[in-house]
Parts: C-alpha cells; sequence; structure tokens
C-alpha cells in the first residue's frame, strides 16, 4: 500500500506506483513518474522530467531533475531517468538534460552518496558506487560497476570505462579505460582493479590479461599507438582485450598515457 504522509506535496498530475512511501516534507511535482516499492524520505524534491524505477530510496535534502546549471539551457523540456533499486543518498543532486527530449540518466543497483553532483546528460552505468561530495559535471559518462571515492572530479565530456577505481580527491580530465585504478594528482594510472575484478568473479586468467593489456600501454613508454598494435600481436583476444582496444579506438585520447614514475 502507498504511503503519502498528509506533509508531503504531491502533485495530481504526478504518477505513484504501489507500495511508495512519500515522507513528511517531501515535494513531487508535475509529471514525475515514481516505481513501485521507492521511499522518498523528508525534504527530498522531485522536479518535473523525473521518472524513477522500482525499489528506489532517496534521502534527506535530495534533488532529482533540478534545473541545468548550463547557459545554454533555455527551458528545453529534459527528463532524468533512474533505474531500480539505487540509494540516492542525503542532498544529492541531479540536473536534467539541457536539451530538448534528451536525458541525464543513472543505471539500476547504484549507491550514490551525500553531496554527490550529476550534472547534465551525464550517464551513470549500474552498480556504480560514488563516494561522498563526487562531482560530474555535463556529458560525462560512467561505466557499469565503476567507483569513483569520495571528493572526486569528473570534467565535462569525459568517460570513466567499466569496473574502474577513481581514488578519492582525483581531477579526472580526460578518459579513462576500463578495469583500471586511477589516483594521486595529476592522476595517473595506478594499476589493475583486480581486488573489485576478483569479487566480481573474473578469472585469474582474465585479470592477468588486462594487467598484460595495460603494461604495454602505461609501462612500455611507447605510443599508444604502437601499445595498441603490441596488445593485438602479444595478448589474448578475449572480451575483456577488446573491450580495452575499443575503449581506446572510440576515444581521442586517455588519461595518462605517461607512466606514473613515482618511488
Amino acid at each position: 500500500m502507498t504511503t503519502i504522509s498528509p506533509l508531503a506535496f504531491v502533485n495530481p498530475g504526478a504518477k505513484i506506483g504501489n507500495n511508495v512511501r512519500i515522507d513528511a516534507f517531501a515535494f513531487i511535482d508535475e509529471g514525475v513518474v515514481i516505481g513501485d516499492d521507492s521511499h522518498i524520505r523528508p525534504h527530498v524534491s522531485i522536479l518535473k522530467g523525473s521518472q524513477i524505477g522500482k525499489g528506489n530510496t532517496i534521502y534527506e535534502g535530495a534533488i532529482i531533475g533540478a534545473e541545468p546549471q548550463d547557459f545554454r539551457w533555455k527551458g528545453e523540456k529534459s527528463f532524468v531517468i533512474i533505474g531500480d533499486n539505487n540509494k540516492i543518498r542525503e542532498h544529492v543532486i541531479i540536473n536534467r538534460s539541457i536539451r530538448e527530449g534528451g536525458a541525464t540518466v543513472i543505471g539500476s543497483g547504484s549507491f550514490i552518496m551525500a553531496q554527490s553532483h550529476i550534472g547534465h546528460d551525464s550517464q551513470i552505468g549500474n552498480r556504480c558506487v560514488l563516494g561522498n561530495a563526487v562531482k560530474i559535471a555535463g556529458d560525462c559518462k560512467v561505466g557499469d560497476c565503476s567507483i569513483l571515492s569520495s571528493n572526486a572530479l569528473l570534467h565535462e565530456k569525459c568517460e570513466v570505462g567499466e569496473w574502474c577505481l577513481i581514488k578519492g580527491g582525483c581531477r579526472v580530465n580526460s578518459n579513462v579505460p576500463p578495469f583500471c585504478i586511477m589516483a594521486h594528482n595529476p592522476i595517473t594510472y595506478s594499476g589493475v582493479n583486480a581486488f573489485i575484478l576478483r569479487r566480481g568473479n573474473f578469472t585469474e586468467t582474465e585479470i592477468d590479461n588486462i594487467a598484460k593489456c595495460y603494461r604495454q600501454i602505461y609501462e612500455s613508454y611507447t605510443s599508444v599507438f604502437n601499445a595498441v598494435r603490441r596488445i593485438e600481436a602479444d595478448v589474448d583476444k578475449s572480451p575483456e582485450r577488446d573491450a580495452i582496444l575499443s575503449f581506446i579506438a572510440n576515444h581521442n585520447n586517455i588519461l595518462a598515457a605517461v607512466p606514473n614514475t613515482e618511488k
């Protein structure tokens, strides 16, 4: 049974699913969609253009569907689309798209911690973790199962591949290929994300092949072009190898192509 506090405001034009709980002082705008089994806690604002799936919990003070913080937005009708079973913690802000019919998209099963900000038109994959006060600018992309630790900053139009770990406080100003760890400021490659990959049931052979690829890219003191040729020649074909090569082929640059030589 859906429960709506008498101290909440729910616009009559909102669509509320079954077994939804909306607590006191929440604000649900016109046209908002909230899926079954979701919990909207006190002082949450869910604004027009927001479409929220099933089983989500949104904590105190979060703002979903906030107007874009971008001078290019002139009032176009746009959206925030959120999948299922996410936890969105206190004072998170998610901006909707700046483009007519466009959307900022959050996948399913992610944990977005307090005071994080996700800018317009960004896409967050499934089962991601964004630490406290992570800031993601507009038109960014974070792949499935990636972790951005607290206070990480992701610059506009940058992409983080799947199964990555960005350590706390890093400033990401270019594209991060999948399966790796990035650390330090200026940010540099810091190894393969082996611990999380093992928890994701990757085999030791798969992790070893990933490591072979990144030794060529980051530790061979050659160009990315030459590293790619070596990978194609020396590393056995696999979905992980192909994902790394595809990411490089589809991006003009990748982050920290010069290896970290810090002792």
